[in-house]
Parts: C-alpha cells; sequence; structure tokens
C-alpha cells in the first residue's frame, strides 16, 4: 500500500491575496490509489446526493456548491488535529521562512479562530466518521505542508525567475521532499510504504524532470513518460521507492489531491476574509474582492491612497503577471 500525495494550489490566478500549495498524504490499497472506492462509505462526490457523507471534490466544485462553509465542512473534519487558532495551525504545516513572510503582511491576523464559519460541535460527528473510516482501512490521514506565498514573497520569485510559473515550482520543491518522512510517525506508520505524488499539471507544462531533481537532490530522475495526458518519473537512489505523476485535473482523479486541493482553497478563502477585513477597515464601504484580474483593478484602485498612508509598496500588494 503506497502512500499517496496530493499536491494542488489555490489562487495561482489572482492578483492580490496569497497563492496557496498544499500537501495532503492517504495510505490507499495497492489497487486504488485515487482512494475513492476505499473511501466511498465515508466519502461522496459533488455530482452525488447529499447523504451525511463528507463531501470531497474539486475545490471549486465544493466552492460553488457551499462556498467557505461547504469548504470547513469537508477540510475541518479530516484534519481534526488543527488548533483553533490560525497562526498555531500554519507553526505546524508551514516552513519558517514561509510563516515569517506571511506574519509580516499588515492584513494577516494569527489570532484567526478556526473554524472559521462553523461551530466546532457542528463538525465532530463528521470527524468521528472518518476516524472511523482510517481504522477500518488501518491508516490515517497525514497533513503534510502548506506554503502561502503573499504579494511580496511571490514578487520576488517572480522576479529572480522571470517566469510567474516559477512561484509553483518555488513551492513544489518546498512540498516534496519534506514527505520523505511520512509514515515514521502516529498510530498506523508504514514506513518503508512507497510515496506517489500525484499533481495538478501547471498549466499546460509536460516537462518536471529539473524540478523534481530539485526536489530530490540526493536522488537521480528517471523520466517515464512526459504528455499532454501525463508525465511521470521515479526517483532513484533515496531510502525509500518515491515516483511523481502530473496531471491535468489531477484534483478529480484523486481523493489525496482533492483534500490538497480542498485545503489549499480554504486557507487562501480564510485568508482573502482577512485581507477585505483589512483593507475595509481604511476604505469605508469597499466592496470585498476575490482578487482575480477582472476585480482586482478596482479594489487596488479604491486602495491606492490608504496604501500610501500606511506606507505599503505596489510590490507588497498586488501580484505581478
Amino acid at each position: 500500500m503506497p502512500w499517496v500525495v496530493g499536491i494542488d494550489e489555490a489562487g495561482y490566478g489572482p492578483n492580490l491575496g496569497p497563492l496557496v500549495q498544499a500537501a495532503v498524504a492517504l495510505h490507499l490499497p495497492d489497487d486504488d490509489p485515487a482512494g475513492w472506492d476505499a473511501l466511498k462509505a465515508v466519502v461522496r462526490r459533488a455530482h452525488e446526493p447529499a447523504d451525511g457523507r463528507l463531501l470531497i471534490d474539486d475545490s471549486k466544485k465544493v466552492y460553488t456548491a457551499g462556498g467557505l462553509a461547504a469548504l470547513e465542512r469537508g477540510v475541518y473534519p479530516v484534519f481534526g488535529c488543527i488548533p483553533n487558532v490560525l497562526g498555531r495551525f500554519l507553526d505546524h504545516t508551514v516552513p519558517t521562512d514561509v510563516a515569517d513572510d506571511l506574519r509580516a503582511e499588515p492584513w494577516f491576523d494569527p489570532a484567526q479562530s478556526l473554524p472559521a464559519l462553523l461551530e466546532a460541535g457542528e463538525l465532530e460527528a463528521s470527524a468521528a466518521t472518518w476516524l472511523r473510516s482510517m481504522d477500518v482501512l488501518q491508516t490515517n490521514t497525514w497533513c503534510g505542508q502548506a506554503i502561502l506565498t503573499p504579494a511580496t514573497r511571490f514578487n520576488r520569485v517572480v522576479d529572480a525567475a522571470g517566469s510567474k510559473a516559477a512561484a509553483l515550482a518555488h513551492g513544489l520543491v518546498s512540498l516534496m521532499p519534506f514527505h520523505l518522512t511520512i509514515g515514521r510517525r502516529g498510530v498506523y506508520c508504514y514506513p518503508d510504504a512507497p510515496v506517489l505524488f500525484l499533481c495538478d499539471k501547471l498549466g499546460g507544462r509536460n516537462f518536471y524532470a529539473s524540478i523534481v531533481q530539485q526536489a530530490f537532490p540526493d536522488g537521480w530522475v528517471v523520466v517515464e513518460k512526459e504528455g499532454a495526458a501525463e508525465s511521470r518519473y521515479r526517483v532513484e537512489g533515496l531510502d525509500r521507492p518515491v515516483s511523481i505523476s502530473f496531471r491535468p485535473r489531477a484534483d478529480g482523479d484523486s481523493v489525496a489531491v482533492a483534500l490538497a486541493s480542498m485545503l489549499a482553497k480554504y486557507l487562501r478563502e480564510v485568508c482573502m476574509l482577512q485581507f477585505n477585513r483589512f483593507w475595509a477597515t481604511h476604505v469605508p464601504g469597499l466592496a470585498p474582492t476575490a482578487g482575480y484580474p477582472n476585480d482586482a483593478k478596482r479594489y487596488y484602485d479604491a486602495i491606492r491612497p490608504a496604501m500610501q498612508k500606511l506606507g505599503l509598496a505596489p510590490d507588497q500588494v498586488w501580484r505581478k503577471r
């Protein structure tokens, strides 16, 4: 049974707010690395009717169906160990340099309560159901890391590389090696199980060997296939088998990627609540934004006078490209 590590992002397209990348791991049967059959007793897809199971799917489908509350209802029971404030959660899941950059953002509030919208009591039954399913499978969920890249850090990476896609690659290189230690603690460990990374493709890119090599400098990368449908690699020379697959729409193919998609979107939306709340205190009557290009310019133009008063440069707020 491999550890399947799903990696996905939220917020790559916007000009405002952070880019968020997240990784979620599940120990799944060899014959069902996607996980949908193994977890069908507790998980439903967006196209299935509500029946008490957790809604886990591509975050866009979940968010469209029920907003932040729907994401929270799916994500929080799975990660029931999340501390009750955002800052403490990030202390456990975000590299120190990333956390430092985030805490420097004027809008960021580490004391944000979690869950953000729902009462914790509302989620207890769902959390208990999820834990029972993990016991039946003799496995567990492992929330490895999240990378939150606010505007200042995003622009620094883009300026250095000359490409917006570099921000995604930078996050992947940070997320992947952390998971070489997966399964070496907890109730169900499986420390020698293979690790299979499933990732959404980065735009239309088909070639990832250089990114994978950066992530695992102590191994050597073998290209198994590279194409529009899938780009697949394995890494030799490490202390356990490691393979990586990049696919379009991977969040629809795998429970682990869907959960990573939902966790990334959840953290992005919690941050946008804070972002909008902060700027509304400085610009009364300002309508909130999701940060996407069509609306971001309206919002940015409205907050520019306040930015000047606060001594904030454009690169600290507006993401390039």
